[in-house]
């Protein structure tokens, strides 16, 4: 009998297809399937060859590209060398995430099982395309696609004899299992991560600890948003950067968040642990040092702060003693009950920190072993950065909204990472922030002689503060900026600098304050009052025009 195996890979961006991948992994296992699940990237491509069973759940981002955890694996699927009948032993189906309000709706599922076809691959089913837009999310194209997907699978691989699908009413085994070390165990060396590599560029594994120098606002105190200026000290990491790449940050959860979550859950925050994989083959987390304190878990890998999905809800159904939790989190967890869901988690933005205070009977009997399956982890935030090497060696500067909003829950919704950085103070000490840097969308021109025009409102100008220092630095005068802002007095960053270089000719501003007089003016009205510089840049200076919001 055929081995019954599945791989599922994944390439998330923002933690969707990763979540929806893991979904079918304990699927697959209740039905007996024995189960990988990966990111793209993680597998080894060359391998594909000798799997009989494959499916791809990937997202699309910015304008039809591939998220970066299947950039590898893109760049090799599409090789030109591979030959026509390589998958020709694979049955394969693919499961795109996407919003069709993009014009690249789900690109990348459905160029995947188009180049996968074409490598002779034998799909079980058409590529499902969800649909962030409809009124149940992806779900609604999800739920139907993978009761589809299992019929396909149980008839190539039907279920050994006496083995019945395993009732979900069956509650899954944690995916680790979380090992207590005695209270009087010597503590070990500051719960270290493995090394990076000698002369290895910083990168998410092997983030670079860097000092914060200063941390200023710099809109005015009346002013109803809060906007940083914040600057790192990169000296001895190895990064070098040009204009238009963006830094990675690794954000924490705050003391208090950590506190209320410890105390809801019955933690001591100073327990020392280790993680055992349940399955045999399954890597640990890379980026949770061995072993490791319950308060260091908290405070910098579980998303406490993120809004829950259903997965959530599915699986703290189990755990639920109390009949009224456990029928809520089992509505929050069917098909019939994502509007409700929406209502009480997506709108109002609520955390998985209040959804548990939501449920106190089932949160105070969560097994410990289960918080790595329950939460997912924190995500690294994308800065533009806002300054050049040439201008500012050794350093990387942003400019950074601190986000803080209303919704219908009386807290005020704070962004985790914005929050956390603006409340670092440079003059406590040496304060350090995880970062590493990567490549960004936008590539300026190489020739400094030709000439750009940049639309950046708001913190949108960032990247291009980063342009011009690194083109006045070679001499460029080529510059036009149109920036818009609400008023002159509170939030026109950057003024000073702007207005220098203007007056040494290294810059055309052309400034949009919407607030500041009774019409509201905005970027567009000044492109528009000044077409003919525009059209002639662009038509006798071959200008490249650059947007950024």
């Amino acid at each position: 009998m055929a081995e019954r195996k599945l791989l599922v890979l994944f390439g998330s961006q923002t933690g969707t297809a990763q979540d929806t991948a893991e979904r079918i992994g304990r699927e697959a296992t209740r039905r007996h399937l024995q189960c990988r699940v990966e990111a793209l990237d993680s597998c080894d491509v060359a391998n594909l060859i000798h799997e009989p069973l494959v499916v791809f759940v990937c997202a699309t981002t910015g304008q039809g590209d591939p998220p970066d955890n299947m950039k590898m694996f893109w760049r090799f699927l599409f090789r030109k060398n591979l030959p026509p009948g390589s998958l020709c032993q694979l049955d394969y189906a693919v499961l795109g995430l996407g919003d069709s309000s993009y014009p690249k709706f789900n690109f990348i599922a459905k160029k995947l099982h188009k180049r996968v076809l074409q490598l002779g691959g034998n799909p079980l089913l058409p590529v499902a395309l969800g649909d962030d837009q409809h009124d149940l999310g992806a779900d609604a194209v999800v739920d139907p696609w993978l009761l589809a997907l299992w019929d396909k699978i149980l008839a190539l691989y039907p279920l050994p004899p006496g083995l019945e699908i395993i009732s979900p009413d069956i509650r899954p085994p944690p995916k680790y299992t979380l090992h207590y070390l005695p209270e009087d165990s010597p503590p070990s060396e500051g719960d270290l991560l493995p090394p990076a590599a000698p002369g290895a560029a910083p990168s998410e594994l092997h983030p670079f600890a860097a000092r914060v120098v200063s941390n200023r606002r710099i809109t005015a105190p009346s002013h109803f948003q809060d906007v940083r200026l914040m600057e790192f000290d990169i000296t001895g990491s190895g990064i070098t950067f040009s204009a238009g790449a963006v830094v990675m940050i690794q954000p924490q959860n705050c003391p208090e968040d950590v506190q209320q979550f410890c105390k809801l859950l019955r933690l001591d925050p100073d327990r020392r642990f280790v993680l055992k994989p349940t399955e045999p083959g399954t890597s640990l987390p890379p980026l949770l040092p061995q072993p490791c304190t319950i308060r260091h878990l908290v405070t910098h890998y579980l998303d406490i702060s993120c809004v829950p999905r259903r997965s959530f809800f599915e699986l703290m159904s189990y755990f639920s003693t109390n009949e009224l939790e456990r029928e809520k989190l089992q509505e929050f967890s069917s098909a019939q009950g994502q509007e409700e869901l929406y209502s009480y988690c997506n709108r109002p933005r609520r955390t998985t920190l209040e959804a548990l205070w939501d449920f106190p009977y089932t949160t105070c009997a969560i097994p410990v072993d289960y918080l790595l399956d329950l939460i997912p982890h924190i995500r690294a935030r994308a800065f533009s950065i806002a300054s050049s090497m040439l201008a500012h060696p050794d350093r990387i500067q942003i400019l950074m909204a601190v986000v803080q909003y209303k919704t219908q829950l009386s807290k005020p919704r704070r962004g985790l990472c914005s929050s956390w950085l603006a409340s670092l103070n440079p003059e406590e000490g040496d304060v350090r922030v995880p970062l590493w840097v990567k490549k960004g969308g936008m590539k300026f021109p190489a020739d400094p002689a030709t000439p750009m025009i940049m639309i950046g409102p708001g913190t949108g100008v960032a990247p291009f503060r980063a342009a011009i220092q690194e083109r006045v630095a070679q001499g460029s005068t080529g510059n036009c900026l149109f920036f818009g802002c609400r008023q002159k007095s509170k939030d026109f960053y950057f003024q000073a600098e702007w207005e220098e270089l203007v007056a040494k000719g290294f810059l055309t501003l052309f400034t949009a304050f919407s607030r500041d007089q009774e019409e509201k003016v905005y970027v567009q009205h000044r492109i528009q009052e000044n077409r003919r510089l525009v059209w002639e840049l662009l038509s006798t200076g071959n200008a490249h025009v650059y947007l950024a919001g």
